[in-house]
């Protein structure tokens, strides 16, 4: 049986918000305890953030999917295995959450609650490593499903965490995340203005990436047998 609509919006909500609240807390602690070296800052973030998705993910999955992610949600969308309504409804609460995740962040570390980005995060390269993040986080997902799909977890976490370093953005790839890293003026932090860029991008290399995957996965792999 399916869980009822509510549940699932609640557990995209809550979800994302404890998201949102390890990138931007880890990230504000990095910064306080790497004195100043930004690649020790950026390998804690990375692994945390990889860490918490694999939580997330196998906790939130048989509720909602465990999609957090705006961009997910419209590739499920396209592939027509959550309708257009339910859709929407896990975007506003995916954004609600990781807003309110940000926030709690900002608590804990004792930080002012409302806070505007300063940090540039704009230009061609970045805008197309956000789409390939994007487009390789689906492929992780659908390929997962297909063939071992309670990995899924654990593929999510650790490509994420991997897609911050061979990305030139550290691998957003979630426009949720995007809108509420513009409002937190820390070490996960995007300006107002160049975040726009960043979920077109997004949103582009998800459907990118669920095309390439109904190409891909289209045929039936068929083990030669022996005469």
């Amino acid at each position: 049986m399916q869980p009822a609509n509510s549940r699932r919006l609640i557990a995209e909500g809550v979800g994302t918000a404890f998201l949102l609240a390890a990138i931007v807390g880890s990230g504000i602690m990095a910064d306080k305890l790497s004195g100043g070296n930004l690649a020790i800052a950026l390998l804690c973030n990375s692994t945390a953030t990889g860490a918490i998705l694999v939580v997330l993910v196998a906790v939130f999955g048989q509720v909602s999917g465990g999609h957090l992610n705006p961009a997910v949600t419209l590739a499920f969308a396209i592939k027509r295995e959550i309708s257009a309504g339910l859709a929407v409804g896990y975007v506003l609460a995916q954004v609600t959450g990781a807003v309110w995740g940000t926030w709690a962040a900002h608590v804990m570390f004792d930080e002012n609650l409302l806070q505007v980005s300063t940090t540039a995060r704009a230009g061609w390269g970045l805008w197309f490593a956000e789409a390939v993040a994007t487009f390789g986080l689906i492929l992780t997902i659908v390929g997962t499903r297909r063939w071992k799909a309670d990995f899924v977890p654990v593929t999510v976490g650790l490509y994420i965490a991997s897609a911050y370093w061979f990305t030139a953005s550290t691998s957003f790839a979630n426009p949720a995340v995007t809108i509420a890293r513009s409002i937190t003026n820390t070490f996960a932090g995007i300006q107002p203005g160049h975040a726009p860029a960043f979920i077109v991008a997004q949103l582009f290399g998800a459907m990118a990436g669920v095309l390439f995957c109904r190409f891909i996965f289209a045929q039936v792999l068929v083990t030669e047998r022996p005469i």
